[in-house]
């Protein structure tokens, strides 16, 4: 569970008013929930406002680092050597996980947040003064409510779903929580069916809480994670679908397969004590998707 939860705000007296330059984000190109923040960050032209460090993909017993590795940089804001730094400066007593990503505040050398779907939020508006896209809303007020419900359950079915099926530690919990996992993609299959997005014919933060976990399922999901009953080009409208939010313009700059690869497979853990990174599958996100005619629901 994320343990900051502050928000960046331009109401007055706000502790933390939105200003260019000010924030700072911490992120792992290998974790799916900092990816979230670094492609909402990406679409709204937020990369000259709102900095960005990121760590060595790789995760040891130390955290995450920052170290000159492929898919990685220094941190130029604190000269930190691992993200833990900016957890200890804000609460000396943290002792809970470090996590990314991390929304750190440089004037007030503290962390405002480290939720992923709060970080989203606010980099999709609070700073659209500065922003190159500031018409661009993918949380609009008419479609809040539903953007809520389906963040929801695809957080808990499928972002976390595939974790808990990849650290299973017995058959039934391994079965139950994979099943979870394709009663999910199943049903997000449907709703594609007549919908070029989620929710019509925008694309919304659904969208891309929905996009970090498709795009690493065939990558490691499906067989690190033992997540093997369907791949997402086995199915029909899903598949198309993560080619045409790949295709989205600022998009593909953000996902770095390499980094992906590397963070599951070579991170200490249990499912992998080799460290053998696999050089495939081979998938053609350039192919065309053919979605941009397809109707949309009411």
């Amino acid at each position: 569970m994320s343990q900051f939860a502050n928000w960046v705000a331009a109401d007055v007296g706000s502790p933390y008013p939105p200003a260019p330059g000010r924030y700072h984000l911490y992120v792992s190109r290998f974790c799916p929930f900092a990816s979230r923040a670094v492609t909402v960050r990406s679409l709204k032209g937020l990369d000259d406002v709102i900095g960005m460090s990121v760590t060595d993909p790789v995760r040891h017993e130390s955290g995450w680092a920052f170290r000159l590795v492929p898919g990685a940089t220094l941190d130029p804001i604190n000269g930190w050597n691992h993200l833990a730094e900016g957890y200890e400066a804000t609460d000396p007593d943290y002792d809970s996980r470090v996590t990314v990503p991390v929304l750190w505040d440089v004037e007030r050398g503290e962390i405002v947040s480290n939720d992923s779907g709060d970080i989203a939020v606010m980099l999709n508006d609070v700073f659209d003064e500065w922003a190159e896209e500031p018409d661009l809303d993918m949380y609009p007020v008419e479609l809040r409510p539903q953007i809520d419900e389906l963040n929801d359950w695809i957080a808990e079915d499928l972002n976390k779903g595939v974790y808990r099926a990849g650290y299973a530690r017995t058959q039934e919990a391994y079965d139950v929580a994979v099943r979870t996992v394709f009663d999910a993609l199943d049903r997000l299959d449907a709703m594609l069916a007549d919908s070029r997005y989620l929710l019509g014919a925008r694309h919304t933060l659904s969208d891309w809480r929905l996009f970090p976990t498709l795009i690493r399922f065939d990558l490691v999901y499906h067989g690190h994670f033992r997540c093997n009953l369907r791949r997402i080009v086995d199915y029909p409208n899903l598949w198309p679908y993560l080619r045409d939010l790949y295709q989205t313009p600022r998009v593909a700059g953000t996902v770095d397969f390499d980094a992906i690869r590397r963070g599951y497979h070579c991170s200490e853990s249990p499912l992998n004590a080799g460290q053998i990174v696999p050089i495939g599958p081979e998938l053609d996100f350039l192919a065309p998707h053919d979605r941009a005619a397809i109707g949309t629901r009411s």
